[in-house]
């Protein structure tokens, strides 16, 4: 049971026997209240979890970018090619290898060689123990090429100012010069002459060096330029 009186001249109130005030409004406003706090967790949840995903992509762009410069910016470059002949056939090459400006550091350990003659492909893989510090024998008379096989080339170093190029580093900075030595006549049983031979000195990021020459119509030197 329940009584209305009228309070004042603005609403009537319901009173029930108990003494309690009865108005239907504060439920309605408790349910909208329960609505507002629903949609601030929503849109709290669905804010971290775009903050979430845009901190992901950042870091995955900064990476990407990174290794994108790196990629462009670094790598190899071959800056002379010179053979050696027998007479009839071009046994040994030597290829002169730096760093493109500003490339980071290179492990030659990681480096690889392409080649070809048209009839047969080659990649050879650096010999760590097919290596020295200098030149002193000439380009051809410091390693002994026999040590060679088919897959791997030896180095020289011509130039490292800070000596980071050793047999158990092969480590490459700015302004080394090195050569790789290769046994042609393990690859492809010699070059004769008139034969293009093209490849690439591959590295495991940035710019390989080109490999490109043809050889001469006639082999009258013991030693000579073939790609500048």
């Amino acid at each position: 049971m329940s009584e209305t009186y009228n309070v004042g001249k603005v609403r009537r109130v319901k009173i029930s026997t108990n003494g309690l005030l009865i108005n239907k409004k504060a439920s309605i406003g408790i349910g909208a209240m329960i609505i507002f706090i629903a949609m601030i967790l929503v849109a709290g949840i669905t804010a971290s979890v775009i903050i979430q995903t845009m901190n992901s992509l950042q870091q995955q762009a900064m990476k990407t970018g990174e290794e994108t410069a790196k990629d462009i910016s670094s790598g190899l470059k071959v800056t002379h090619v010179a053979g050696y002949s027998n007479g009839s056939k071009i046994t040994q090459i030597a290829i002169f290898l730096a760093l493109l400006s500003g490339s980071d550091d290179f492990n030659m350990t990681y480096v690889d060689i392409s080649l070809s003659d048209t009839a047969i492909s080659a990649v050879l893989s650096c010999n760590s123990s097919c290596f020295s510090s200098n030149v002193s024998g000439g380009l051809f008379g410091t390693l002994n090429a026999s040590n060679l096989s088919s897959t791997t080339y030896g180095i020289m170093v011509v130039r490292d100012i800070d000596n980071s190029c050793s047999s158990s580093t092969l480590a490459i900075n700015d302004d080394d010069l090195i050569v790789l030595l290769v046994n042609t006549s393990k690859c492809f049983s010699g070059l004769g002459t008139r034969t293009k031979v093209f490849g690439n000195v591959i590295s495991e990021y940035g710019i390989g060096g080109v490999i490109s020459f043809t050889t001469p119509s006639a082999y009258i030197d013991t030693i000579m330029d073939l790609q500048p």
